[in-house]
């Protein structure tokens, strides 16, 4: 499988490029939310939106590849027109990239809560630790349970603002890119 794998003779740089903006554009978004939402320090928030946006690029990217070779031939050469010179030849083609960025904000939000909440259980200060308290009752177990899921929604609600509110700022990029 990956002795055919070469370097591409063309690089579409201004895709890398959009892409690194994005980066630049959502690591502060999102590190704000976290900041403001999860009473994380500046630092921890910072780290975790570049953990959660690298990782989530990455995987994105990957599924990119492998998706891409399954493509039916008009929608790669739709596609490639669109990377490398920003225009959509088809008609129809903006009902499928609409749909398509949908999918992908889903997709990508529930990446990213899925990632943040292992990031944060990870890099946790009592998972080393050994917890020596007594056994709990019934009423204080359901207080932790509630708390457990309590944190949980505060967790998804905190992903969806931050995702939300960085793809309403790149989307607002690219329509003053495509206005010019």
């Amino acid at each position: 499988m990956f002795e055919d794998l070469n370097l591409p003779r063309v690089w579409p740089i201004g895709t890398i490029l959009f892409n690194l903006l994005f980066f630049l554009i959502a690591i502060p978004i999102e590190g704000y939310v976290y900041h403001k939402r999860l009473n994380f320090d500046k630092k921890t928030s910072i780290f975790y939106a570049i953990a959660v946006n690298s990782f989530s690029g990455v995987i994105g990217w990957i599924t990119f590849f492998f998706i891409e070779p399954l493509l039916a031939v008009p929608l790669k050469a739709e596609l490639i027109s669109y990377i490398f010179f920003n225009n959509l030849r088809a008609n129809n083609s903006q009902g499928v990239l609409i749909l398509t960025t949908f999918i992908i904000f889903f997709a990508t939000f529930i990446l990213k809560f899925f990632l943040l909440r292992i990031s944060v259980f990870a890099l946790s200060e009592d998972i080393g630790k050994k917890k020596e308290e007594p056994e709990l009752g019934q009423r204080q177990s359901n207080r932790f349970i509630s708390k457990i899921n309590f944190q949980d929604t505060n967790l998804v609600t905190t992903t969806l603002i931050a995702n939300s509110l960085s793809y309403t700022a790149i989307t607002a990029i690219l329509l003053i890119r495509n206005n010019r």
